[in-house]
């Protein structure tokens, strides 16, 4: 069964697809963003999957005209990039952050639950679009009252009040996205 979200940006021209399904013990989440960054207009499409604890196993990133990347992960922070070269500068990260979509905030607030009624700092691997070249990154959540949380990322420079549904996805992020047409 999947269900298909949609988000524009708050500033500028753009919009985002995203297919989510839930296949057995596989959560796959497939994206096309088009838009405007600093460096100008972008487009890309992204898969994710992850496993049935909200744990990415895979992701891969295409920037149209542009780079691809591929990593896959044992679910425990262990990483490889397509040709299963290990990547050990992003050890210890369970979460990816694609820069160009709000749907990377529902990985870890699904992935930890319970766990963000309390403030809770996490690595994740960093995928700025268009490069596509990723890094670690510290980040932190903490659940607010009812479907809000708050966002800091990276930490001590960025800060977002995240309001998002029942699923767990944002329905807006101050600043920068907000959903339409909701399912």
């Amino acid at each position: 069964m999947g269900q298909a979200y949609r988000w524009q940006p708050l500033d500028g021209i753009g919009l985002e697809h995203l297919h989510l399904d839930y296949r057995d013990e596989v959560i796959v989440a497939d994206g096309v963003v088009v838009g405007d960054r600093g460096d100008g207009p972008f487009g890309c499409s992204y898969r994710i999957c992850c496993d049935a604890a909200w744990r990415v196993r895979s992701v891969e990133v295409h920037a149209a005209g542009g780079a691809s990347l591929v990593l896959t992960s044992d679910g425990s922070g262990r990483w490889c990039d397509g040709d299963g070269v290990a990547q050990p500068q992003l050890a210890g990260c369970i979460d990816v952050d694609i820069a160009a979509t709000p749907f990377a905030n529902t990985l870890p607030i699904r992935r930890l639950g319970g766990a963000l009624r309390q403030r809770t700092r996490i690595a994740v691997v960093y995928i700025p679009v268009p490069a596509l070249i990723p890094r670690r990154m510290e980040q932190a959540y903490t659940r607010l009252a009812g479907q809000r949380y708050l966002y800091e990322g990276p930490i001590g420079e960025f800060q977002a009040e995240l309001e998002l549904d029942a699923a767990g996805l944002v329905r807006h992020y101050p600043s920068l996205f907000a959903r339409i047409g909701d399912p």
